[in-house]
Protein backbone atom coordinates (compact mmCIF):
# COMPACT_ATOMS: atom_id res chain seq x y z
CA UNK A 1 0.00 0.00 0.00
CA UNK A 2 1.02 3.46 -0.91
CA UNK A 3 1.78 5.66 2.11
CA UNK A 4 -0.16 9.06 1.99
CA UNK A 5 0.98 12.58 2.30
CA UNK A 6 -0.71 14.66 4.97
CA UNK A 7 -1.18 18.22 4.16
CA UNK A 8 -1.70 20.34 6.66
CA UNK A 9 -3.95 23.61 5.75
CA UNK A 10 -3.98 26.84 7.53
CA UNK A 11 -7.18 28.29 8.10
CA UNK A 12 -6.38 32.04 7.26
CA UNK A 13 -7.62 33.26 3.88
CA UNK A 14 -7.77 31.39 0.79
CA UNK A 15 -4.38 30.66 -0.90
CA UNK A 16 -3.63 27.94 1.48
CA UNK A 17 -6.70 25.64 0.94
CA UNK A 18 -6.58 26.53 -3.12
CA UNK A 19 -2.36 25.48 -2.83
CA UNK A 20 -3.52 22.48 -0.83
CA UNK A 21 -6.00 21.40 -3.58
CA UNK A 22 -3.65 21.71 -6.45
CA UNK A 23 -0.74 19.90 -4.90
CA UNK A 24 -3.07 17.09 -3.62
CA UNK A 25 -4.43 16.83 -7.28
CA UNK A 26 -0.98 16.76 -8.88
CA UNK A 27 0.31 13.90 -6.08
CA UNK A 28 -2.74 12.06 -6.69
CA UNK A 29 -1.87 12.00 -10.82
CA UNK A 30 1.41 10.19 -9.71
CA UNK A 31 -0.58 7.82 -7.05
CA UNK A 32 0.55 9.05 -4.23
CA UNK A 33 -2.45 9.58 -2.03
CA UNK A 34 -3.01 13.00 0.02
CA UNK A 35 -5.27 13.94 3.05
CA UNK A 36 -5.99 17.55 3.53
CA UNK A 37 -5.62 18.45 7.00
CA UNK A 38 -6.68 21.56 9.01
CA UNK A 39 -10.15 23.60 10.43
CA UNK A 40 -12.61 24.27 7.23
CA UNK A 41 -15.26 25.71 8.18
CA UNK A 42 -17.08 28.17 5.68
CA UNK A 43 -14.34 26.44 2.49
CA UNK A 44 -16.29 24.44 -0.01
CA UNK A 45 -14.30 21.00 0.55
CA UNK A 46 -16.04 19.17 -2.41
CA UNK A 47 -12.94 20.10 -4.59
CA UNK A 48 -10.59 18.39 -2.47
CA UNK A 49 -9.32 14.92 -4.35
CA UNK A 50 -8.81 13.25 -2.16
CA UNK A 51 -9.90 12.32 1.62
CA UNK A 52 -10.68 15.79 4.38
CA UNK A 53 -9.70 15.74 7.73
CA UNK A 54 -12.06 18.28 9.52
CA UNK A 55 -9.90 19.66 12.92
CA UNK A 56 -11.98 21.22 15.98
CA UNK A 57 -11.37 25.08 16.15
CA UNK A 58 -8.02 26.80 17.91
CA UNK A 59 -8.60 30.34 17.82
CA UNK A 60 -9.35 31.76 21.36
CA UNK A 61 -12.23 33.84 19.80
CA UNK A 62 -13.70 35.11 16.36
CA UNK A 63 -11.70 38.23 16.36
CA UNK A 64 -8.34 36.06 16.84
CA UNK A 65 -5.16 37.86 15.77
CA UNK A 66 -2.86 34.98 16.00
CA UNK A 67 -1.81 35.73 19.94
CA UNK A 68 -2.23 33.71 22.34
CA UNK A 69 -1.78 36.44 25.11
CA UNK A 70 0.46 33.81 27.16
CA UNK A 71 2.85 35.90 29.49
CA UNK A 72 5.28 32.99 29.13
CA UNK A 73 5.63 30.22 26.60
CA UNK A 74 8.47 28.20 25.20
CA UNK A 75 10.24 29.86 22.92
CA UNK A 76 10.17 27.43 19.77
CA UNK A 77 6.32 28.03 19.85
CA UNK A 78 3.84 30.87 18.57
CA UNK A 79 0.26 29.87 19.80
CA UNK A 80 -0.07 27.66 22.56
CA UNK A 81 -2.66 28.61 24.85
CA UNK A 82 -3.22 26.57 27.87
CA UNK A 83 -6.59 25.60 28.85
CA UNK A 84 -7.61 25.07 25.61
CA UNK A 85 -9.79 21.56 24.35
CA UNK A 86 -10.09 22.34 20.56
CA UNK A 87 -6.52 22.27 20.52
CA UNK A 88 -6.18 19.08 22.56
CA UNK A 89 -8.48 17.26 20.22
CA UNK A 90 -7.03 18.94 17.10
CA UNK A 91 -3.32 17.72 18.30
CA UNK A 92 -5.19 14.30 19.10
CA UNK A 93 -6.90 13.85 15.53
CA UNK A 94 -3.55 14.71 13.84
CA UNK A 95 -1.45 11.94 15.92
CA UNK A 96 -4.55 9.61 15.62
CA UNK A 97 -4.18 9.54 11.97
CA UNK A 98 -0.59 9.73 11.69
CA UNK A 99 -0.54 6.53 13.51
CA UNK A 100 -3.31 4.67 11.81
CA UNK A 101 -2.47 5.63 7.81
CA UNK A 102 1.57 5.69 8.52
CA UNK A 103 2.35 8.82 6.73
CA UNK A 104 5.81 8.80 4.36
CA UNK A 105 5.34 12.69 4.63
CA UNK A 106 3.48 15.73 6.35
CA UNK A 107 3.19 19.08 4.23
CA UNK A 108 2.54 21.65 6.72
CA UNK A 109 1.50 24.92 5.06
CA UNK A 110 1.90 26.99 7.68
CA UNK A 111 1.92 25.93 11.80
CA UNK A 112 5.41 26.26 13.44
CA UNK A 113 3.64 23.87 15.91
CA UNK A 114 2.45 21.75 13.51
CA UNK A 115 5.76 21.35 12.25
CA UNK A 116 7.27 20.43 15.64
CA UNK A 117 4.25 18.02 16.17
CA UNK A 118 5.38 16.47 12.78
CA UNK A 119 8.95 15.58 13.92
CA UNK A 120 7.74 14.61 17.31
CA UNK A 121 5.36 12.15 15.92
CA UNK A 122 8.63 10.68 13.75
CA UNK A 123 6.67 12.23 10.40
CA UNK A 124 9.32 13.52 8.08
CA UNK A 125 8.07 17.13 7.33
CA UNK A 126 8.22 19.45 4.17
CA UNK A 127 7.07 22.98 5.86
CA UNK A 128 5.88 25.34 3.35
CA UNK A 129 8.20 28.96 3.84
CA UNK A 130 6.20 32.40 2.65
CA UNK A 131 7.71 35.60 2.28
CA UNK A 132 9.19 38.16 4.68
CA UNK A 133 11.71 37.71 7.04
CA UNK A 134 10.74 34.75 9.28
CA UNK A 135 14.18 35.19 11.50
CA UNK A 136 12.56 34.75 15.04
CA UNK A 137 12.85 31.29 16.52
CA UNK A 138 9.62 29.26 16.22
CA UNK A 139 9.99 29.71 12.61
CA UNK A 140 14.14 29.00 12.80
CA UNK A 141 13.08 25.48 14.69
CA UNK A 142 10.13 24.80 12.30
CA UNK A 143 12.59 24.90 9.96
CA UNK A 144 15.28 22.71 11.63
CA UNK A 145 12.93 20.42 12.23
CA UNK A 146 11.73 19.98 8.60
CA UNK A 147 13.31 17.45 5.83
CA UNK A 148 12.56 20.17 3.60
CA UNK A 149 11.36 23.97 3.46
CA UNK A 150 8.83 24.79 -0.03
CA UNK A 151 8.50 27.85 -1.14
CA UNK A 152 5.60 29.11 -3.45
CA UNK A 153 7.11 31.38 -5.09
CA UNK A 154 9.74 31.61 -7.83
CA UNK A 155 13.35 32.33 -6.15
CA UNK A 156 13.47 36.13 -8.32
CA UNK A 157 10.83 37.08 -5.39
CA UNK A 158 12.74 36.01 -2.26
CA UNK A 159 12.94 38.93 -0.47
CA UNK A 160 13.26 39.77 3.54
CA UNK A 161 16.13 38.26 5.56
CA UNK A 162 16.54 34.86 4.97
CA UNK A 163 19.56 33.23 6.45
CA UNK A 164 21.51 30.92 4.11
CA UNK A 165 20.85 27.54 5.11
CA UNK A 166 17.43 28.58 5.21
CA UNK A 167 17.80 29.11 1.12
CA UNK A 168 20.07 26.16 0.99
CA UNK A 169 17.28 24.01 2.41
CA UNK A 170 14.82 25.89 0.30
CA UNK A 171 12.61 24.09 -3.00
CA UNK A 172 11.44 26.89 -4.89
CA UNK A 173 8.26 25.60 -6.48
CA UNK A 174 7.32 28.78 -8.48
CA UNK A 175 3.57 30.10 -8.30
CA UNK A 176 1.98 26.54 -7.56
CA UNK A 177 -1.71 25.95 -8.98
CA UNK A 178 -0.98 28.72 -11.94
CA UNK A 179 -2.83 28.51 -15.27
CA UNK A 180 -0.19 28.02 -18.31
CA UNK A 181 1.54 31.15 -18.79
CA UNK A 182 -0.66 32.95 -21.69
CA UNK A 183 -1.33 36.41 -22.58
CA UNK A 184 -5.27 36.99 -22.71
CA UNK A 185 -6.11 38.15 -26.01
CA UNK A 186 -9.09 39.67 -24.79
CA UNK A 187 -8.70 42.87 -22.70
CA UNK A 188 -11.42 45.21 -22.73
CA UNK A 189 -9.51 47.64 -20.87
CA UNK A 190 -11.59 47.48 -17.56
CA UNK A 191 -9.49 47.49 -14.08
CA UNK A 192 -10.58 44.60 -11.89
CA UNK A 193 -10.07 45.13 -8.35
CA UNK A 194 -9.54 41.87 -5.72
CA UNK A 195 -10.10 41.77 -1.70
CA UNK A 196 -9.23 38.67 -0.56
CA UNK A 197 -10.47 36.21 2.72
CA UNK A 198 -7.67 37.10 4.43
CA UNK A 199 -7.63 41.24 4.34
CA UNK A 200 -10.38 43.63 5.60
CA UNK A 201 -12.20 43.98 2.71
CA UNK A 202 -12.92 47.20 0.47
CA UNK A 203 -15.12 50.30 0.86
CA UNK A 204 -17.27 51.14 -1.08
CA UNK A 205 -17.22 55.39 -0.25
CA UNK A 206 -13.51 54.69 -1.41
CA UNK A 207 -14.32 52.28 -4.48
CA UNK A 208 -16.21 54.79 -5.70
CA UNK A 209 -13.99 57.77 -5.20
CA UNK A 210 -11.42 55.85 -7.48
CA UNK A 211 -13.75 55.07 -10.00
CA UNK A 212 -14.98 58.49 -10.19
CA UNK A 213 -11.40 59.30 -10.38
CA UNK A 214 -11.04 57.17 -13.43
CA UNK A 215 -14.35 57.73 -15.26
CA UNK A 216 -12.98 56.04 -18.83
CA UNK A 217 -12.66 52.81 -17.29
CA UNK A 218 -14.92 50.37 -15.92
CA UNK A 219 -14.19 48.96 -12.58
CA UNK A 220 -14.96 45.48 -12.00
CA UNK A 221 -14.50 44.60 -7.82
CA UNK A 222 -14.00 41.09 -6.44
CA UNK A 223 -14.44 40.28 -2.69
CA UNK A 224 -15.64 41.75 0.36
CA UNK A 225 -17.11 44.97 0.33
CA UNK A 226 -18.10 47.58 3.00
CA UNK A 227 -20.02 50.37 3.20
CA UNK A 228 -22.05 49.87 -0.26
CA UNK A 229 -23.81 53.08 -1.45
CA UNK A 230 -24.85 54.34 -4.96
CA UNK A 231 -21.59 54.43 -6.91
CA UNK A 232 -21.04 55.73 -9.96
CA UNK A 233 -22.05 53.93 -13.45
CA UNK A 234 -18.33 52.66 -14.17
CA UNK A 235 -18.20 50.94 -10.44
CA UNK A 236 -19.58 46.81 -10.41
CA UNK A 237 -19.48 45.04 -7.26
CA UNK A 238 -19.61 41.22 -7.72
CA UNK A 239 -18.89 40.29 -4.38
CA UNK A 240 -16.78 37.08 -3.43
CA UNK A 241 -15.93 34.83 -6.53
CA UNK A 242 -14.96 31.19 -6.46
CA UNK A 243 -12.66 31.69 -9.14
CA UNK A 244 -10.90 35.41 -10.26
CA UNK A 245 -9.45 33.79 -13.47
CA UNK A 246 -12.60 34.91 -15.91
CA UNK A 247 -12.70 37.90 -14.09
CA UNK A 248 -8.80 38.94 -14.56
CA UNK A 249 -8.94 37.61 -18.18
CA UNK A 250 -9.96 40.87 -19.62
CA UNK A 251 -8.45 42.94 -17.23
CA UNK A 252 -6.15 45.57 -18.49
CA UNK A 253 -5.02 46.47 -14.99
CA UNK A 254 -5.17 44.24 -11.72
CA UNK A 255 -5.31 45.83 -8.19
CA UNK A 256 -5.30 44.18 -5.20
CA UNK A 257 -3.10 43.04 -2.52
CA UNK A 258 0.44 40.94 -2.49
CA UNK A 259 -1.31 37.47 -1.17
CA UNK A 260 -0.30 34.61 -2.72
CA UNK A 261 -3.38 33.67 -4.82
CA UNK A 262 -3.63 36.97 -6.08
CA UNK A 263 0.16 37.13 -7.75
CA UNK A 264 -0.17 34.05 -8.63
CA UNK A 265 -3.25 34.45 -10.86
CA UNK A 266 -1.67 37.82 -12.20
CA UNK A 267 1.43 35.82 -13.06
CA UNK A 268 -0.07 33.16 -14.95
CA UNK A 269 -2.43 35.30 -17.00
CA UNK A 270 -0.07 38.00 -17.64
CA UNK A 271 -1.51 41.14 -16.08
CA UNK A 272 -0.23 44.66 -15.44
CA UNK A 273 -0.19 45.17 -11.59
CA UNK A 274 -1.05 47.82 -8.89
CA UNK A 275 0.06 45.79 -6.06
CA UNK A 276 -1.67 47.76 -2.53
CA UNK A 277 0.65 45.02 0.07
CA UNK A 278 -2.04 44.66 2.99
CA UNK A 279 -0.40 44.29 6.49
CA UNK A 280 0.71 40.54 7.10
CA UNK A 281 3.19 39.03 10.31
CA UNK A 282 6.52 39.22 9.68
CA UNK A 283 5.95 42.04 6.51
CA UNK A 284 5.01 39.01 4.23
CA UNK A 285 2.95 41.13 1.89
CA UNK A 286 5.89 43.80 1.92
CA UNK A 287 8.83 41.78 0.95
CA UNK A 288 6.84 40.28 -1.99
CA UNK A 289 5.67 43.41 -3.14
CA UNK A 290 9.10 44.89 -3.10
CA UNK A 291 10.44 42.23 -5.18
CA UNK A 292 7.51 42.81 -7.43
CA UNK A 293 8.54 46.31 -7.90
CA UNK A 294 12.57 45.63 -8.22
CA UNK A 295 11.76 43.61 -11.13
CA UNK A 296 9.11 45.88 -12.30
CA UNK A 297 6.93 43.51 -12.47
CA UNK A 298 4.11 45.56 -10.64
CA UNK A 299 3.65 49.63 -9.63
CA UNK A 300 3.63 49.22 -5.64
CA UNK A 301 1.81 51.71 -3.45
CA UNK A 302 1.24 51.67 0.31
CA UNK A 303 -2.00 51.97 1.66
CA UNK A 304 -5.47 52.58 -0.60
CA UNK A 305 -4.48 55.89 -2.68
CA UNK A 306 -6.43 59.01 -2.29
CA UNK A 307 -8.48 60.31 -5.34
CA UNK A 308 -6.87 62.63 -6.91
CA UNK A 309 -3.54 59.78 -7.09
CA UNK A 310 -6.19 57.48 -9.24
CA UNK A 311 -5.33 58.69 -12.67
CA UNK A 312 -1.20 58.72 -12.72
CA UNK A 313 -1.21 55.66 -10.96
CA UNK A 314 -3.32 53.75 -13.51
CA UNK A 315 -1.72 55.50 -16.19
CA UNK A 316 1.80 54.19 -14.32
CA UNK A 317 0.33 50.40 -13.82
CA UNK A 318 -0.80 50.57 -17.68
CA UNK A 319 2.59 51.07 -19.07
CA UNK A 320 3.86 47.90 -17.20
CA UNK A 321 5.16 44.98 -19.23
CA UNK A 322 2.81 42.59 -19.28
CA UNK A 323 6.13 40.52 -20.15
CA UNK A 324 8.15 40.79 -16.93
CA UNK A 325 5.06 39.09 -14.46
CA UNK A 326 4.02 37.00 -17.48
CA UNK A 327 7.92 35.48 -17.09
CA UNK A 328 7.47 35.10 -13.62
CA UNK A 329 5.04 32.26 -14.23
CA UNK A 330 6.73 28.40 -15.12
CA UNK A 331 3.69 25.61 -16.50
CA UNK A 332 5.76 23.13 -15.38
CA UNK A 333 5.56 24.46 -11.34
CA UNK A 334 3.31 22.10 -9.85
CA UNK A 335 4.38 19.09 -11.92
CA UNK A 336 7.67 19.78 -10.71
CA UNK A 337 6.87 20.48 -7.30
CA UNK A 338 5.03 17.28 -7.26
CA UNK A 339 7.78 15.43 -8.14
CA UNK A 340 9.97 16.46 -5.64
CA UNK A 341 7.77 15.71 -3.12
CA UNK A 342 6.98 12.07 -4.53
CA UNK A 343 10.75 11.94 -4.76
CA UNK A 344 10.68 12.45 -0.64
CA UNK A 345 8.37 10.14 0.00
CA UNK A 346 9.72 7.44 -1.55
CA UNK A 347 13.16 8.68 0.53
CA UNK A 348 11.02 7.43 3.55
CA UNK A 349 10.05 4.05 2.31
Amino acid sequence: MTRPVGYYVHHQGAGHWQRAVALARALGALGRPCTLIGTFAGLDTAEAPGPVLDLPDDRLDRDFDGRDGATDRPECFHYVPLNHPGIRRRMGRIAAWAAADDPALMIVDVSAEVALFARLLSVPSLVVRLSGTRTDRPHLDAFRAASRLLAPFPEALDGGEVPDWVRAKTLYGGFLGAAPSVAAPDEDGRIVVVFGRGGEGGDGRALARAAEAVPERDWHVLGPVTNIGTGPKNLHLHGWVADVHPHLAPASLVIGGAGDGLVTAVASLGKRFLCLPEPRAYDEQEAKAAALKRLGAAIVHRGWPDAPAWPDLVAEGLALDPGIVRALADSTALARTADAIEALCRQAG
